[in-house]
């Protein structure tokens, strides 16, 4: 299963659709370029990953907030901000060393929004969404995360009510960074569960 799109491959579908509704509603006057970039820029900058990796780096360094996080996530993401359409009712997950969470949506593409920003192509495609389910250690290889034997691996199927935020499990070596440092360390990827949060690099 691909998970990046190279240059000279054909677009999927689902891209074609989007762009080509994108250049009629830019034709017809409907909308402006400029304006639908800066909504783009909004849930992939703001509205988006970084959003849900302060989460994560405040619930790595704060007990008391980690503690908020996994009682009521929804509540406990607000205290940032961070609320609104498709983060109505969230739920923390947290990876441990004995158990790794991933998340999909079987039926459709219900996402958190509002820490997650736009959800990634592969997110919805119907290969991820059947396969994670039957046989998740072989997809999150194909991700690059190749877990122990004895890791339990958890599979959360998002609804219309419910999203999932996965809290990676803090690098080693990260002790001395700060919150902003910590935040670098997670991807989008990573609060879904497909990967693990990056290592900090060495000096």
């Amino acid at each position: 299963m691909a998970h990046d799109h190279k240059h000279g491959d054909p677009l999927p579908e689902t891209v074609l659709r989007v762009k080509s509704l994108e250049s009629l509603l830019i034709e017809k006057g409907l909308v402006e370029a400029a304006a639908l970039d800066a909504l783009v820029d909004r849930y992939e900058s703001k509205v988006g990953p970084k959003n849900g990796a302060k989460v994560v780096a405040r619930a790595w360094v704060d007990p008391e907030f980690r503690k908020r996080l996994f009682s009521d996530a929804t509540s406990a993401v607000a205290e940032f901000g961070f609320s609104g359409a498709q983060g109505e009712e969230l739920i923390a997950l947290e990876n441990t060393d004995q158990v790794h969470n991933v998340v999909v949506c079987t039926l459709c593409s219900c996402y958190p929004w509002p820490v997650l920003g736009l959800p990634p192509v592969w997110y919805k495609s119907a290969p991820y969404r059947a396969r994670v389910v039957r046989e998740p250690r072989k997809v999150l290889e194909e991700f690059g995360t190749t877990l122990p034997d004895d890791t339990e691996v958890r599979v959360w199927d998002s609804t219309a009510e419910t999203r999932y935020l996965v809290v990676p499990t803090r690098p080693s070596g990260s002790e001395s960074l700060d919150e902003e440092a910590l935040a670098d360390l997670v991807s989008r990827d990573s609060m879904i569960g497909t990967k693990m949060a990056e290592s900090p690099v060495k000096s």
